[in-house]
């Protein structure tokens, strides 16, 4: 199991408190550092090494959003000072957003500033535990609760993109990923299940809609996840976008 430093910048006692707490009882999670504003949480980032970091947006002194955009220009100045503009490859600490602000702009705003995952507040702590695992993975999280609206802008960008027929690949997805494809596609009506999935539609109201039961449609989706090598729905979601299977 993997080592993961976290960092905690969290502005409220009780849930920073509580944190701590559950990340002492977690076998492979340790907590490196904690700070309750802005400026003291891009300060602990820049000097101690974490693998995690754990950022609140609504943070006195500097919200979450601008100390993650710091952080990250930072980052950059640190591996090329000559060209601080560049897009980074691979940046060691990764940031997860931790916040109860699930509005469209705040969780836009936070991935275009360079977070890598944005869990709220209400989840649970193996939920909490899983998206911390994943976003050291470099696999990023995004919490169901606001799925659609990553989703939504994923799909605006493949159509602005398409469009204006840019160079860049955003419908890639990792070549493992392509072959499974390449060896089981997705089927018509597996097609017509995963589309609904994206539109956020439950099992029941997508067995209402094409006619089937509810057991056929867990039956796809068991299909749909292993064919797109998702946990999750919201993962298999992001990948048939990426991939250009949902459109």
């Amino acid at each position: 199991m993997d080592h993961i430093r976290v960092a905690l910048i969290e502005d409220h006692d009780v849930v920073r408190i509580g944190l701590r707490a559950v990340f002492q009882a977690q076998e492979g999670i340790e907590l490196v550092g904690e700070a309750s504003n802005g400026p003291q949480g891009l300060a602990l980032l820049q000097t101690v090494p974490v693998d995690v970091a754990l950022v609140d947006v609504g943070l006195p002194g500097m919200d979450g959003i601008e100390l993650v955009q710091q952080f990250r220009e930072f980052q950059q100045a640190q591996i090329d000072p000559a060209l601080p503009s560049l897009p980074t490859p691979s940046l060691p600490t990764k940031v997860m957003m931790l916040t109860i602000q699930g509005s469209e702009e705040t969780v836009l705003a936070s991935f275009a500033a360079g977070a890598d995952s944005y869990c709220m507040k209400d989840a649970g702590v193996e939920q909490l535990i899983d998206a911390i695992r994943k976003t050291h993975n470099d696999e990023g999280w995004i919490d169901p609760a606001i799925a659609s609206i990553v989703l939504r802008q994923m799909r605006q960008s493949i159509v602005r993109h398409t469009t204006e027929k840019t160079t860049i690949a955003i419908r890639s997805i990792e070549p493992e990923y392509e072959q499974v494809l390449a060896d089981d596609p997705v089927t018509e009506r597996e097609h017509e299940v995963l589309e609904l999935m994206v539109a956020g539609c439950t099992n029941v109201v997508i067995a209402e809609r094409l006619c089937i039961t509810v057991g056929t449609v867990k039956t796809h989706v068991r299909n749909i996840l292993a064919k797109l090598c998702a946990d999750d729905r919201t993962e298999a979601a992001v990948r048939a976008l990426r991939a250009g299977i949902i459109s």
